[in-house]
């Protein structure tokens, strides 16, 4: 069953959250505060049974949502992490997914924004579980993507990237030397149902280059075309 973890300290918004994910078919544990957070991830992850998705609202007293995906993610990169803010949090939700963070909601949001977007995050971690069946090797410049364990070298080295950078990447490196825009990035990572806007695939464009890129200031492999979107150069000029 698809399971999730939501945190949130506002007992009615929490009571909305859990309400509108059961009647989705998720299993929900849900916990008012980021330190009981951590610990039902940590308790699910030492049962076996990880959650798929979590849920974890930026201002919360104590532990707060964004130390919170920082612990998580640097446990796991499989699960998917969605950020609840409110929209005065913009600089809350960018660092947010700087560090590690997937997605994030706005409040307030309608139930069907919620479940698209949570439905969103649950299909990405269900394709890179399931993923390996036609695996096979993608090599550019330095990069090699191997498609059965998902994960992307340089120079040998592994890169540790989140699902959604590994996707981008494995995106990018299929389609090198073509432009792609915004939209098109944001559709086949996100999905066609993705209620935000493409500033997340900006963010997620710095975040990748910090990891990728020798000088993340001057980038040689993720190049952007102006007014336009990003093209993936192998370093060999195509």
């Amino acid at each position: 069953m698809k399971k999730i973890l939501v945190c949130e300290d506002e007992a009615a918004i929490r009571d909305f959250v859990v309400i509108n994910l059961k009647r989705a078919d998720y299993e929900v544990v849900d916990v008012d505060s980021g330190e009981a957070g951590f610990d039902e991830f940590k308790k699910a992850l030492d049962e076996d049974r990880p959650f798929d998705v979590a849920l974890l609202d930026i201002m919360m007293p104590g532990m707060d949502g964004t130390e919170l995906c920082k612990l998580i993610r640097e446990e796991s990169r499989e699960i998917g992490i969605i950020m609840l803010s409110a929209k005065s949090q913009e600089m809350d939700k960018i660092t947010c997914l700087t560090i590690g963070a997937d997605d994030y909601v706005t409040k307030p949001f309608s139930p069907s924004e919620l479940v698209a977007r949570v439905d969103a995050i649950y299909r990405r971690v269900s394709l890179n579980a399931g993923a390996g069946a036609n695996s096979k090797e993608l090599v550019s410049g330095p990069f090699a993507v191997n498609t059965k364990s998902r994960v992307i070298t340089k120079d040998g080295e592994a890169i540790d990237l989140t699902q959604v950078e590994y996707q981008i990447m494995e995106y990018f490196i299929k389609n090198s030397g073509v432009a792609l825009d915004r939209k098109s990035i944001l559709v086949h990572i996100w999905g066609e149902a993705y209620f935000g806007d493409d500033k997340i695939v900006d963010v997620n464009i710095r975040r990748l280059r910090m990891k990728v890129e020798s000088d993340p200031s001057n980038p040689v492999f993720i190049q952007t075309v102006w007014g336009f979107g990003y093209k993936w150069q192998s370093g060999n000029g195509s």
